[in-house]
């Protein structure tokens, strides 16, 4: 592509034919000068440490033709010392990034059906198992992009605008008809999937996180609800159990199809309605009545959760959304399989049940946990501690319901990052209460390793014990280095120790 068509509106055809690159081929886009390559457009963006022109040297000596930056952040002062490359101010180009980059793929969403899936916990369950069970499904989100069982790595739960289109392009050339997309709030603040076309979007459920960043509940929803402006959208699928379902509901354009979805019967006129009654905690999975327009079907899955009644609801709206008949949608659902790290469960048989799950919220470490009490016999356990460098005011809610919902309590480490890890358990001691009874089950054990060991050592065979928080990682990040870890791998290694001892 051409210069003068990738900036269009952007730079002036005057300004590219001054400094001699309007009809020069961009070869690529890169952000990071180390990744540029010959003929590459290299991209400086306003940083919160430094700015990207700091790096364009680095750029130019691998081969970038031309420079688009950010004035903000000192970008200005920068650029008047860069004279060995045509560079070119575009403002607020954060915004604008996505647009570029969609131009530059041509358009791929275009092409694709992409459900964007939002809301604080659910998005990672609901993107693998659309990926699961839709035909040439492709899937974007927390554990990698590609398609189903085989992914590739990204950095975030919602990748840069330029690897958002780059990874479409990718998924349209190995014939992705649809990709289920995890879309971020920070995703949605900072238009990493502006110029993404949308098909579908769903909203699982909106509860405390990520105030770190947003500040406010408002704030953080008004993110999320950016998802309902974005080209193509023909319907939403939101959950009406949830507090803030009127609020979405209400922001949804009109010309745009809703798609309810209860595990509490709530009703809504003028909307479709899928609901699910009679749902069964059995040892083996979830057991669920579906119900829509008078069809009823029964769904046996192996996936453990109350929440995940309501993921697989959204699922089967979902599928129903774009065309597939109820009873066939219904056929696919039986054969899901479990996702990493989320309700991933081990042990039965003689050991006692054992789940690795994500739940990092207070919202998401209540509802697994009184889930799990539906599949507990005797004793339920959790361990969980919190990172550091993110939201403080949860830790507390996370330390009383840790404390109220489980009968033996181990707070452990997750990933400090750069705070010290004393600080974060006391935070999160702060919410329990203190009485001597209700105190003394609750265990500090900052190794996680030993706490999980020392879980699964002393828990029965009829007990059950969540171990919280990082669910899929696998590392642990303490002062800026990550050690390989893995709740998963400790988890196996503990079963057959105790095995062992037994």
């Amino acid at each position: 592509m051409r210069f003068r068509e990738l900036l269009l509106g952007l730079v002036s055809e005057e300004q590219l034919d001054l400094q001699g690159v309007s009809d020069l081929q961009v070869t690529g886009l890169a952000l990071n000068s180390s990744k540029v390559q010959e003929g590459n457009l290299f991209i400086a963006l306003a940083g919160s440490q430094q700015h990207g022109l700091t790096y364009v040297a680095q750029a130019v000596e691998q081969g970038a033709s031309a420079v688009i930056y950010d004035p903000e952040g000192g970008g200005i002062e920068i650029a008047e010392h860069i004279v060995n490359v045509p560079i070119f101010a575009i403002d607020d180009l954060g915004m604008h990034l996505g647009f570029i980059a969609a131009r530059f793929y041509d358009n791929p969403s275009r092409s694709i059906d992409v459900i964007g899936i939002t809301g604080t916990n659910g998005k990672t369950s609901c993107s693998q198992f659309l990926g699961q069970v839709l035909e040439d499904c492709g899937v974007i989100g927390t554990l990698g992009w590609g398609f189903w069982g085989d992914l590739n790595q990204t950095l975030n739960t919602t990748p840069d605008a330029l690897e958002v289109q780059r990874i479409l392009a990718e998924l349209r050339k190995d014939k992705a008809h649809k990709v289920a997309m995890e879309v971020s709030s920070h995703g949605l603040a900072q238009g990493r999937v502006n110029a993404v076309n949308f098909k579908g979007a769903v909203f699982t459920n909106i509860s405390r996180d990520h105030l770190d960043y947003h500040g406010t509940m408002a704030s953080y929803l008004a993110s999320k609800l950016k998802l309902l402006t974005k080209p193509g959208l023909k319907f939403v699928v939101v959950n009406l159990d949830d507090d803030y379902c009127d609020q979405v509901i209400n922001a949804v354009p009109k010309e745009v199809s809703i798609w309810g979805i209860s595990v509490e019967g709530r009703e809504l006129a003028n909307i479709e309605r899928v609901t699910a009654d009679s749902v069964m905690h059995t040892s083996d999975g979830l057991r669920l009545d579906v119900h829509w327009k008078g069809q009823n079907h029964r769904v046996e899955v192996p996936i453990y959760g109350d929440f995940n009644a309501e993921n697989i609801l959204i699922v089967l709206a979902v599928m129903m959304a774009t065309g597939i008949e109820m009873a066939e949608a219904v056929k696919s659902l039986q054969q899901l399989k479990p996702v990493m790290g989320r309700m991933e469960h081990w042990g039965g048989n003689g050991q006692p049940l054992i789940f690795v799950d994500y739940a990092h919220t207070p919202d998401a470490l209540n509802k697994a946990l009184n889930s799990l009490k539906k599949h507990c016999l005797e004793a339920l356990w959790v361990v969980f501690g919190c990172g550091g460098n993110r939201d403080q005011g949860k830790r507390s809610e996370m330390g009383r319901i840790a404390q109220q919902q489980a009968d033996h309590v181990i707070v452990t480490d997750d990933n400090p990052r750069f705070e010290e890890s004393v600080a974060i358990v006391s935070d999160i001691l702060a919410g329990c209460e203190k009485d001597e009874v209700t105190y003394s089950k609750v265990e500090i054990m900052q190794n996680r390793e030993q706490a999980i060991h020392s879980a699964i050592k002393k828990a029965t065979q009829y007990d059950c014990i969540l171990i919280a928080g990082k669910g899929h990682e696998d590392y642990q990040e303490i002062k800026g280095v990550r050690t390989p870890f893995s709740d998963s791998q400790i988890v196996e290694e503990a079963l057959k120790e105790r095995a062992r001892l037994l």
